[in-house]
């Protein structure tokens, strides 16, 4: 039983019809209405399932007003289940604006999860996943895509794209130019469909391979991150080197030299190092 006037959020197949869960294919028979990215792509997903409720359209251009239309509805009562093409809606997806414009209202939002392409990409990449960074899709504006590679430029986290065939070619040459030739890549291509494939390589040999091939399908690019920037080691401090002089002292050597020994060892200043253990020991000793 759906709570009344909540949102649901649907997860449905990337690819393969047999990852729609029982309990998705429950939540859309028991909604009041659903929408969609795409009615004529939902429609066949619901027909294959015999499953018969309304649908309305919410995409990125109508978002505002179909969003408006739907938050109505849900303080009317009604249950609705939100659905995208494909994976999980609000990932990178209109869905955003419309669980946000939800949260606004106070009105109950809940998921039922499903396939996602960014993590079952990132899953097969054999790259690092304990650290990841879902990046999106890069935007065709060039200064905003300009801004967005500078700004991970240096990232050090695994970082996961989505592409769409006819960009790939551009993308993978900005990513060349970006990141280096030689950074790992996995290119994920038509997950959990026929064609699945995973191409493990580097962006310079991606890059290469698309010029001559034309892409076909839809893209998951999974990019190692930034080897970390060597640090500079700190040296000693001079706290440290006084404390080297005085056991020195210990052994019997006179302050300036024990100050000189503790400089050779350290890298610091011979006079430094003998000012501060003069003042502890209130001694004048000339060095």
């Amino acid at each position: 039983m759906l709570e009344k006037g909540a949102l649901y959020i649907v997860g449905t197949p990337i690819g393969n019809l047999g990852d729609f869960s029982p309990r998705a294919r429950e939540v859309l028979g028991a909604a009041d209405f659903i929408a969609a990215e795409d009615t004529r792509v939902t429609r066949g997903l619901l027909t294959h399932f015999d499953i018969h409720k309304p649908l309305i359209s919410y995409f990125e251009h109508n978002k505002l007003d179909r969003g408006a239309q739907i938050l109505s509805r849900l303080k009317g009562g009604e249950t609705c289940a939100l659905v995208s093409d494909a994976g999980m809606p609000a990932i990178s997806d209109p869905g955003e604006a419309l669980v946000a414009s939800c949260a606004r209202e106070g009105l109950p939002v809940y998921v039922v999860p499903g396939p996602t392409a960014v993590i079952s990409a990132l899953a097969v990449s054999g790259l690092p996943t304990g650290r990841f960074t879902f990046e999106g899709f890069l935007s065709v504006n060039k200064r905003s895509r300009r801004e967005h590679l500078l700004a991970v430029e240096k990232e050090e986290r695994t970082m996961v794209f989505y592409e769409a065939p006819h960009k790939l070619r551009k993308t993978l040459s900005d990513f060349s130019k970006t990141f280096g030739p030689d950074r790992p890549i996995a290119v994920v291509r038509e997950l959990t469909k026929i064609h699945e494939e995973v191409w493990r390589t580097t962006l310079g040999e991606a890059a290469a391979r698309y010029r001559e091939q034309e892409p076909r399908g839809e893209y998951v690019l999974v990019i190692k991150g930034a080897s970390p920037a060597p640090q500079e080691e700190s040296g000693p401090s001079l706290e440290e080197a006084a404390a080297l002089a005085r056991a020195q002292m210990e052994t019997g050597l006179s302050p300036s030299a024990a100050a000189k020994e503790a400089a050779k060892a350290t890298g610091l200043r011979k006079g430094d190092i003998y000012r501060m253990i003069a003042e502890e020991k209130g001694e004048g000793e000339s060095l």
